[in-house]
């Protein structure tokens, strides 16, 4: 009994979601470190992020629990299932959120928990409460979330916003608009059921497909910066060049492709090798 509530508490957490910034705060944190990791602090913005993300994806399950019950991709959700009380939820929400804001505070540093307030206030309240049903520029405002738990792994060392920290900010939401746009032509029929005011239901997919192609552009800018102002070697930058011109070479492909689905996909799994990798050469091929 212990073990399947166990499983679907898990299930509410988006554990996938909390691996992938797991897996680029890491990044961040190592270049950072140049060399010297302190790894009880890395233990502590990996523990004290996780808690922090676990809280605002259950917070998004209860607030999309309407739309959920209607999406193919939703339907099963936990709460959409009632299986758990809302009151329950929201109650382990407030806890892991609260352990969460006191692991920073007293293990990391005052910025780093500034800054995953503020991305857990624009995800749950901003992106989750208003923006997902209200606007087209719903997946900036979800990226500009997204693209922080990198930032505060960098910060969490360096403790101080600068130039590096910049650059990380802004290369992750353009790689996050591309990987959300690709989500949304994949379901594309639900979340035209649902009236989501994302690009490729507003706008339509070819207007979206050429939105892609721009931010894949910026990405390859904004990663090979990070080699320009002198924080990573060539070797992250020669890599970083061909897997950006194999993602723009994905996204070109789109013009040109009828089964949108598969070429969605495609881009969409892409785009996780992509930051994967990118995470481990940031780690690796630091300017001492």
């Amino acid at each position: 009994m212990i073990q399947l509530y166990f499983l679907r508490y898990l299930e509410l957490i988006k554990p996938k979601i909390i691996f992938g910034n797991l897996i680029s705060l890491i990044g961040a944190f190592f270049l950072a470190s140049k060399g010297d990791v302190n790894f009880s602090l890395l233990l502590s913005s990996m523990i004290g992020t996780s808690l922090i993300i676990a809280s605002a994806c259950i917070m998004n399950n209860i607030i999309d629990r309407d739309i959920d019950k209607r999406m193919q991709r939703t339907k099963n959700r936990i709460l959409v299932k009632n299986i758990f009380s809302i009151k329950m939820v929201f109650y382990v929400s407030l806890l892991l959120f609260i352990i969460g804001m006191c692991i920073f505070y007293f293990f990391v540093n005052i910025l780093s928990m500034l800054l995953i307030l503020m991305a857990f206030f624009i995800y749950v309240v901003v992106y989750s409460i208003y923006m997902k049903r209200n606007s087209i520029y719903s997946t900036f405002i979800g990226s500009v979330s997204g693209s922080i738990p990198p930032v505060v792994g960098y910060c969490s060392v360096v403790n101080n916003f600068d130039i590096c920290a910049f650059i990380l900010f802004l290369m992750f939401i353009f790689w996050q608009i591309p990987h959300s746009y690709a989500i949304a032509i994949c379901y594309f029929n639900d979340y035209k059921k649902e009236n989501i005011p994302v690009l490729p239901i507003s706008r339509g997919i070819l207007v979206a497909k050429y939105y892609i192609i721009l931010y894949i552009l910026c990405f390859i800018v904004l990663s090979l910066m990070l080699t320009i102002m002198g924080y990573t070697g060539y070797k992250y930058f020669l890599c970083l060049l061909l897997l950006g011109l194999a993602w723009l070479y994905l996204g070109i492909k789109g013009l040109y492709i009828t089964n949108d689905f598969i070429w969605a996909r495609e881009l969409f799994y892409f785009s996780i090798i992509l930051i994967f990798i990118t995470s481990i050469m940031i780690s690796i091929d630091f300017i001492p």
